[in-house]
């Protein structure tokens, strides 16, 4: 199955009511093969997606954890903060237009915003679409390492010295939770991987 091709997109679509959500597809897709990405690429979307078919059944509401991640990075400019907004104000147009339920549209932006990660996720879908966004944490060695170079190489802009002491901040604050994962499911697979990894390339940044 292609896991961003457009017989799952409309899956999704349908499973909100929302018909005829092709030539967003198409807009969507184009967004996350934009220029200057690295890691926020279809690669991470797709890699997003294979995470959700795996956890689907923890879902509340399947169709708005998938189109919420369909979403979460559509947007993203290494200098700029509000990618996420911007994101999650897209999604909100998108399913207003096409006739959505309004809870169900707030819920999507909600999702969106919290892969923001500046706090950690209420309990529900919220958490499921976090705990997805965050599993490159917990990945082998090998594969989270290509993807600290394909994030330091979306931020080609920001001088090494600066970089290290941004990034190794961010890092720092998923150590510094009392758990990276909210999920069983996803800590139990993924916690003390993504911990070791955080470890290593807070060294590899800081000398310490």
């Amino acid at each position: 199955m292609d896991l961003v091709g457009v017989d799952r997109w409309r899956r999704a679509c349908n499973a909100m009511a929302v018909p005829n959500g092709d030539a967003e597809y198409k807009r969507v897709l184009n967004a996350w093969q934009g220029w200057g990405r690295y890691y926020h690429t279809l690669d991470h979307l797709a890699a997003c997606l294979r995470e959700f078919d795996e956890a689907r059944g923890a879902a509340r509401a399947p169709g708005e954890v998938e189109l919420a991640l369909w979403f979460h990075d559509a947007i993203y400019r290494t200098y700029r903060s509000d990618n996420e907004a911007r994101s999650a104000a897209w999604a909100t147009q998108f399913l207003r237009r096409h006739g959505a339920a309004p809870d169900a549209v707030e819920r999507v932006r909600d999702y969106v915003m919290a892969t923001r990660h500046e706090a950690e996720p209420a309990p529900g879908d919220a958490a499921l679409v976090v705990d997805i966004d965050l599993s490159i944490l917990g990945q082998p060695p090998q594969v989270y390492d290509v993807f600290e170079r394909n994030v330091r190489k979306e931020c080609w802009w920001v001088s090494r010295r600066r970089y290290a002491a941004a990034r190794s901040r961010i890092l720092k604050s998923f150590l510094d939770r009392a758990t990276i994962y909210q999920s069983p499911r996803f800590r139990e697979r993924y916690e003390a991987p993504a911990r070791g990894n955080l470890e290593r390339a807070i060294l590899a940044l800081t000398g310490r």
